[in-house]
């Protein structure tokens, strides 16, 4: 037996709240798999599982607040203990083995405060659930909580029939359109008795956010009349993908009885805290040295533009998938900049996992990674930047997205700033900065000219590299960027 433990979703993070189980006791999990979902100062993340088993009880309760490294749940080998009824192997009866009993009671309430370790959550207040990933999907769309869904297949096997007739609805009827959200707006719907197809969201592309759901009031009486409170300030993003540069805070909304920004603000300043802390330790703890230089653009754009004409709309190339993929090109040169400072010595990294500044609406930032970086196409890379933004700003990341970047890199040229200096995040010992790109005057061969031009910053960590070693990383960003065909 093994066991799944909260983990460390960032230097910074200290402890998460487990807001939802997306498996029960009894279920099969492969390495990779999405099983709980982790809410931190920063974001709402997906965590997955990296072993191979069957769940065999669950520690921690829905709801309860848990430190880093704390027993999440115990996971059995695949064969033996409570193995979902599949065709059988050759190997004993177990009566673990039998057919999910009836709904029983509802589960235990969410722990408040504090953690149990060991058998917190018996087997028998939930039944072992057998179900695809995509009946499991459906359940969560539908509100549907498979631990009450009697299977109607063979082996007590849950189908997408059962889990619409438990929705209530006839089996093959058009399911309800899916409504976007973060897993807090619809835990707090689900207790409220609110229906998320009527609250009008305001986040990203219509998502509707915690404080949409607080707006909506109980479903009962209907609510007091909404006093606008205005609009906030337009949040800058870190622009990365090739949909828009710039998106706007969310509308500031109240009803006559009391704000309802509280929560978001609580949110908000927390993660500035956590962000505060982090960079103070950084600036204390890491001796940071800084260069810059600027680089030609010319070719880069000039490259852009004829391959976008080959393309279709939806897969072109942006500046920012260049940029990306000069920095994690570059790292094979000099790869002091890309890994680790572990007990005071630096640790390289085996693969360029490419963590990209992203900020969030209403305000924070966040730096998951793209893996692989430096081995995906560029087409691939400007594939994987979009996801990744999308699902930052829907608070949908995995866990893995943010353990494990291995250098990072900012973007602030969309804004019109000229260069930016970062701050190492540690344990990572080198930040690269992009500024805005920008006509200049541009000497070379005797002739002087107007070239596009960005000026590339490096903050690096001295324990790691050095000014010569550094110089040499950005030299050879610059040289990429010069031809873009060899990205």
């Amino acid at each position: 037996m093994g066991q799944f433990k909260m983990p460390s979703l960032g230097a910074d993070m200290e402890s998460g709240t487990l807001t939802r189980w997306l498996v029960g006791p009894g279920d099969q999990v492969h390495r990779g798999d999405v099983v709980a979902v982790v809410d931190t100062e920063k974001s709402t993340l997906e965590v997955e599982v990296f072993e191979t088993g069957v769940v065999d009880r669950l520690l921690v309760a829905e709801g309860a607040e848990v430190p880093v490294g704390t027993p999440l749940a115990v996971i059995g080998a695949a064969v033996g203990g409570p193995v979902p009824p599949a065709p059988p192997a050759p190997a004993p009866p177990a009566p673990a083995a039998a057919a999910p009993a009836p709904p029983a009671a509802a589960p235990p309430a969410p722990a408040a405060a504090g953690v149990a370790i060991g058998p917190a959550i018996p087997t028998s207040t939930r039944p072992a659930l057998v179900a695809s990933p995509m009946v499991r999907r459906l359940a969560g769309r539908l509100g549907v909580d498979l631990a009450l869904v009697r299977g109607s297949a063979p082996g007590g096997r849950i189908t997408r029939h059962d889990v619409e007739a438990a929705a209530g609805r006839p089996p093959g009827a058009p399911a309800r359109p899916f409504i976007r959200s973060s897993p807090r707006a619809r835990r707090l719907a689900a207790e409220r008795g609110l229906d998320l197809a009527a609250v009008a969201g305001t986040g990203p592309g219509g998502a509707v956010t915690v404080l949409d759901v607080e707006c909506a009031g109980p479903a009962a009486p209907p609510p007091a009349p909404a006093v606008p409170a205005g609009t906030g300030p337009a949040v800058a993003a870190t622009q990365l993908t090739g949909a828009a540069s710039q998106m706007t805070g969310a509308t500031t909304r109240t009803t006559g009885a009391a704000p309802a920004a509280g929560p978001v603000e609580d949110r908000q300043a927390a993660m500035r805290r956590a962000i505060g802390a982090l960079m103070a330790r950084s600036k204390r703890e890491v001796p940071h040295y800084y260069l810059s230089t600027t680089a030609d653009m010319g070719p880069a754009a000039d490259w852009l533009t004829r391959t976008n004409l080959d393309r279709p709309v939806a897969s072109r190339l942006i500046m920012p998938a260049l940029l990306l993929k000069a920095v994690a090109r570059a790292v094979a040169t000099v790869p002091e900049m890309n890994g680790s400072m572990v007990d005071g010595s630096f640790v390289p990294a085996p693969a360029v996992h490419l963590g990209v500044a992203i900020s969030l609406r209403g305000g924070g930032l966040i730096a998951p990674a793209i893996h692989d970086a430096d081995r995906l196409a560029l087409g691939d890379l400007m594939g994987a930047l979009r996801d990744l933004v999308s699902r930052a700003r829907a608070g949908r990341l995995r866990s893995s997205e943010m353990s494990d970047p291995t250098i990072t890199v900012t973007n602030l040229g969309d804004l019109g700033v000229e260069s930016v200096f970062g701050v190492i995040y540690p344990p990572q010992v080198a930040l690269v900065g992009f500024g805005r790109v920008a006509e200049r005057p541009w000497a070379e061969n005797g002739m002087l000219g107007v070239r596009p031009c960005t000026t590339v910053t490096l903050s690096a960590d001295h324990r790691a590299s050095d000014g010569h070693r550094g110089g040499l990383f950005l030299t050879q960003i610059a040289e990429l960027l010069r031809k873009p065909e060899e990205l």
